[in-house]
């Protein structure tokens, strides 16, 4: 007895091991125009065995690579499509750059720091006094999901009047929400997490 653990092993293993013996059979056949036709009818049954994948954008042009990294790029077809050269596929991305930004206040984050800026050149009124509630809210869940023992909102207070040069400040009357799990009350996660 033969175990699939002693053959050789899968280009692509989710086609399994019969699709490829098809395009072993395939690189074998002399005759072009049978070659062309066998290689049609291995694309035929790769897409009846992933029929929900017919909604991705280029799927059929996904097949025919595929198709070219089963034979090992040894497979010589009229392809309808130009597929990708093994060096590509071979070659390892470029390293993303990071964005390197200097942040205060690292558990607040960069957008709030954006924001704080953008508030502190807002003009006085209700709206600037509507964003900067919320803006405390936000922070001092931010400071509750960093580090619970350091929550407090007279630190959210003074971090906003430090952020903004004291053109942003949290009304003496203002009363936080409470936070629980991380999530301020009345929101869809802290009532899922309620009725388990």
């Amino acid at each position: 007895m033969t175990y699939n653990t002693q053959r050789e092993k899968l280009i692509l293993p989710e086609y399994g091991r019969s699709i490829q013996e098809m395009v072993d059979i395939c690189l074998n056949i002399e005759d072009r125009s049978q070659r062309q036709r066998c290689a049609e009818t291995i694309i035929e049954i790769m897409a009846t065995m992933n029929p929900e994948g017919r909604q991705q954008p280029d799927y059929e042009r996904k097949l025919w690579d595929q198709l070219a990294i089963l034979s090992d790029y040894k497979l010589d077809i009229d392809y309808p499509y130009e597929v990708i050269k093994a060096e590509e596929m071979k070659a390892r991305p470029r390293p993303l750059k990071y964005p390197m930004q200097r942040i205060r206040f690292r558990h607040y984050g960069h957008l709030t720091e954006a924001f704080l800026k953008h508030l502190k050149d807002m003009p006085q009124g209700e709206e600037h006094q509507e964003l900067t509630t919320m803006m405390a809210n936000y922070m001092k869940r931010s400071l509750y999901n960093w580090n619970r023992d350091a929550m407090d909102e007279v630190k959210v207070d003074a971090d906003i009047a430090s952020y903004t040069n004291g053109s942003a400040r949290v009304p003496n009357n203002f009363q936080y929400a409470s936070v629980t799990n991380g999530h301020l009350p009345g929101s869809n996660a802290s009532k899922k997490r309620r009725k388990k």
